[in-house]
């Protein structure tokens, strides 16, 4: 692959952690084994919508080797859990919603005993309706799935009159989207080891992105004080928002405590499918006029989610799609309508892009059949509408000014020129057409206005003579450490070795808020402002205090403090540790500091967000009429997201999520058919290879911020995903003269797009 970027040489660190895991010699946490350890399993429903007449554990007691059965009866605090609403059974009582939900946890001497006791459970179900789609549940007569109805959230935004709108519109376009449920496909599915200490306490080894939130809901289910349980979070094999919610936490947790014994649970790709959540599936129509001189002059949006059986972060997902709907571009009459909608298919949730992802490849799909109809070039009229760094957000609230949305047009726009004609009059094969296809995004990062987003962090001095940097996030494969690493060797001019970093546990580290949402590196960066100063502060004094020497006349710099006329010795005036061996008894540094996550001061609607990060994508495709198969030759992003901390983690999450999102466009869908998944495990569900990415990438990074912009850099983790779809589709229709409205992209569609003159044309 050849990557071509602007990003400082000197800010591309190897990740500390990159060495362990490309080498197989990381240990996960669902590799760690314990004295007297069993085996955990979960037995869930096979019906998608059920009456529970009874559940019969008598014959997997009697098993030999069976330590546990456990059902809802042996839960001796809150049966249930959820992100925002704690809708979700732990052990279902009455009722299963869908084939996720959980019945029965064993534990066993060995995982085969477990799987064997969870076979001899008996469960008898009386048949229910299933709903298995939003137009069904939103049906009068629908049965209803929770004592509220089937509708979990129902956000509305409107600015100006639309009608008026589109009476004074010459072109108007209407569209209806269909986007897919994708499956979140971390390597290591969920699962660690649930640890009851002898002091009647609990640990909890699993992935998580948010172990303080995870701690707070067990404590709940447990009927246990939060302080008595410890959530060691990190490493995991990868999570994308897909372990943001508890999956078999509560289940390890009260075996463990029954047994008194060590208790792993590692769920199977199939388990995974079926109890993970995944990428809401949406159905988006959108209404969009224009007059003659390209001026957008009214939008009209609804979004009808499928949420699955619970809510996890359904609300959250559909108020950042509500909120994303009119984009980067200026549009005088807007309204927007959204529905998260319960239905008996797999639950929905957190995903990479938030909602993000459906919304713009609907409004991008907009933009690109206006421009056509306008036959106008599809820059000049995102030109046209785009935002200017004094113009508020989406929904009309006070954003940080920001010349982002226009940085990133103008950017991708100069890369598709010069590479669009060459790579057109490339075709190898009569029976293969190129085409090149651009979208523009804006994402909003951390959980947005009248969500509480706390965040914080902690540097000591250690008696070892380390700086420690202590924050409550987890390493989910994003490369946090990396982050916080070069952040302190930046600040405080050491080294590597003169660093500790403690994260992912949390009785080690301060509340930071949740490890998602594109926050992460915006926080670090915004808690280590706070502390800089007064932390460098105290260790130069207490180096004054033990040496003599004015601080005035001392830096912090490579293992340890230098004279600072002296910066280019070869060693310091006193290193770290003498430091530390030299310091007073009693005498200790640490500076704590906490904080919310900024938002917007006048925002009226829930989740609107103040920080923004844009991209720009250019896709280039070549589709096979032969086969109808799409191969991506290049997919190139342009990012405004401010200054970059970590070159290569800034590349990995670019490059990762365009690669991602490939898969989402052109081949992953987690089909259901009737409550019950097709898809449960990779020989049916597809996701790129290595065959797949573009061999061509190219990520320019725009860092600069608006003068007086205190914020630092906004987080890139999700925004790599996020356009890359229309794009590509944009891309399709330029090869083909095609337009798609339903992903992922079907061959058998773009087959039937085929005339008989242009088979004729090949023979």
């Amino acid at each position: 692959m050849s990557i071509q970027t602007s990003l400082s040489e000197m800010k591309r660190r190897v990740r500390p952690d990159g060495h362990e895991k490309v080498t197989g010699r990381m240990k996960y946490l669902t590799d760690l084994s314990f004295p007297n350890m069993l085996y955990g399993k979960v037995l869930r429903s096979r019906e998608p919508h059920a009456e529970i007449l009874s559940i019969s554990v008598e014959e997997a007691r009697k098993l030999p080797g069976v330590r546990a059965v456990v059902t809802y009866e042996d839960i001796p605090g809150l049966n249930g859990f959820g992100l925002i609403f704690p809708d979700q059974p732990v052990l279902c009582e009455d009722r299963v919603r869908y084939v996720g939900d959980a019945l029965v946890a064993v534990a066993a001497e060995t995982e085969e005993r477990a799987e064997q006791a969870l076979r001899l459970v008996e469960v008898e179900y009386k048949k229910l309706p299933v709903i298995d789609s939003p137009e069904k549940a939103l049906k009068p007569d629908a049965p209803l799935l929770h004592p509220g109805g089937n509708i979990l959230h129902h956000p509305y935004y409107q600015k100006g009159d639309v009608e008026t709108g589109f009476q004074d519109s010459a072109i108007i376009v209407e569209e209806t989207y269909e986007l897919p449920r994708q499956m979140h496909a971390y390597m290591e599915t969920e699962g660690g080891v649930i640890v009851p200490e002898p002091d009647g306490k609990l640990t909890v080894y699993v992935g998580t992105q948010h172990g303080f939130k995870d701690r707070f809901q067990l404590a709940r289910i447990l009927d246990m004080p939060e302080t008595d349980i410890r959530v060691v979070s990190s490493p995991m094999g990868g999570s994308f928002g897909g372990k943001d919610e508890l999956n078999i936490q509560p289940y390890g947790a009260l075996l463990a405590l029954v047994t008194n014994c060590p208790v792993k649970i590692h769920n199977s790709r199939p388990e995974s499918v079926r109890a993970g959540i995944k990428r809401h599936p949406m159905k988006i129509t959108m209404k969009t006029g224009v007059d003659r001189e390209g001026n957008i002059l009214a939008h009209k949006v609804k979004i009808i989610a499928d949420t699955g059986a619970y809510a996890t972060l359904g609300p959250a997902v559909l108020d950042f799609a509500v909120e994303h709907a009119p984009g980067p571009y200026m549009i005088p009459h807007v309204e927007i309508e959204g529905l998260s909608v319960f239905t008996n298919n797999g639950v929905a949730g957190e995903f990479r892009g938030f909602g993000g992802n459906q919304i713009t490849f609907a409004l991008e799909g907009q933009m690109d059949r206006l421009a056509d109809k306008l036959n106008m070039d599809p820059f000049l009229f995102r030109l046209r509408n785009i935002r200017r760094p004094e113009d508020p957000g989406p929904l009309g609230q006070k954003i940080a000014p920001t010349n982002g949305a226009l940085d990133v047009l103008q950017a991708i726009e100069r890369v598709s020129k010069e590479k669009a004609k060459d790579w057109k009059k490339g075709t190898p094969d009569k029976w293969k057409v190129r085409g090149t296809g651009m979208a523009l995004t804006m994402h909003g990062g951390g959980l947005g206005i009248d969500r509480i987003d706390p965040s914080g962090g902690r540097l000591s001095f250690t008696k070892e003579g380390k700086i420690e940097a202590a924050f409550g996030f987890e390493e989910c494969g994003q490369g946090l450490l990396a982050v916080i690493e070069t952040l302190l060797i930046e600040e405080f001019e050491c080294t590597e070795t003169d660093i500790k970093i403690v994260i992912g546990d949390t009785t080690l580290v301060p509340v930071s808020g949740s490890s998602t949402a594109s926050r992460s590196t915006s926080m670090v960066w915004h808690a280590l402002q706070r502390m800089k100063d007064s932390f460098r502060k105290q260790i130069l004094e207490l180096a004054q205090l033990i040496t003599g020497i004015s601080s005035d006349l001392l830096r912090m710099g490579p293992g340890g403090l230098w004279m600072s006329s002296d910066m280019k010795g070869s060693s310091p005036y006193i290193t770290f540790t003498k430091l530390a061996e030299k310091m007073p008894s009693g005498h200790s540094i640490t500076i704590h500091t906490s904080f919310n996550f900024p938002t917007s001061p006048d925002a009226t609607v829930g989740g609107s967000h103040y920080l923004y990060a844009f991209a720009a994508v250019m896709a280039q495709v070549e589709v096979d009429l032969l086969t109808g198969k799409v191969k991506v030759g290049a997919i190139d992003q342009a990012v405004a997201a401010g200054p970059v901390v970590s070159s290569l983690g800034y590349l990995g999450q670019i490059e990762g999520g365009g690669v991602m999102s490939l898969g989402y466009t052109l081949m992953e869908e987690a089909i259901m058919e009737k409550g019950l998944y097709l898809t449960d495990n990779f020989d049916t569900y597809f996701i790129p290879t290595i065959c797949d990415v573009p061999y061509k990438t190219h990520v320019e990074a725009i860092e600069k911020l608006v003068e007086g912009d205190t914020f630092g850099p906004r987080g890139v983790g999700e925004i790599g995903t996020v356009a890359v779809a229309p794009a590509i589709v944009r891309a399709i229709y330029d090869a083909k003269g095609c337009w798609v409205n339903k992903l992922p992209v079907s061959p058998e569609f773009l087959l039937k797009s085929v005339s008989l003159g242009e088979m004729q044309q090949w023979i």
